[in-house]
């Protein structure tokens, strides 16, 4: 039951943790010239949350199977959304860095290309005894 909980539950913990501690770091650049900076960093926002999304429905499709993937679909995508939305928040309490209504549509670009890559995964047969 542990082991089950651990290799399901913590690489989402886990990535949930980096995403904050990510979004915790005042004036985080990549150094890049010009506009190349803002583009690396919103390319890393939808992978964030496209990983986010399919560690959060490798989790759920674990331990609710039962709902069926449409709602586990759902549910994994609420999850990320909000999270999301929570971790704009956060960033609103870090010097120089505020929320963005923006950064949370860019995080939803990565939800649906979280969805659209696992499940194309699925559809080519790279995970077995998934949903």
């Amino acid at each position: 039951m542990i082991k089950k909980i651990l290799y399901y539950w913590l690489p989402l913990l886990l990535w949930c943790y980096l995403i904050f501690f990510l979004s915790g770091i005042p004036n985080l650049r990549t150094n890049l010239p010009g506009a190349w900076d803002l583009v690396l960093r919103k390319i890393a926002h939808m992978i964030e949350y496209a990983v986010l999304y399919v560690l959060a429905f490798r989790a759920l499709s674990n331990d609710f199977a039962e709902y069926g993937k449409r709602k586990l679909v759902i549910s994994a995508a609420v999850f990320a959304l909000l999270y999301a939305c929570t971790d704009e928040i956060h960033q609103s309490y870090v010097p120089t860095r505020g929320p963005s209504f923006y950064d949370v549509l860019i995080d939803s670009v990565g939800i649906m290309i979280g969805y659209t890559a696992y499940n194309f995964a699925l559809e080519k047969g790279f995970f077995k005894n998934a949903l």
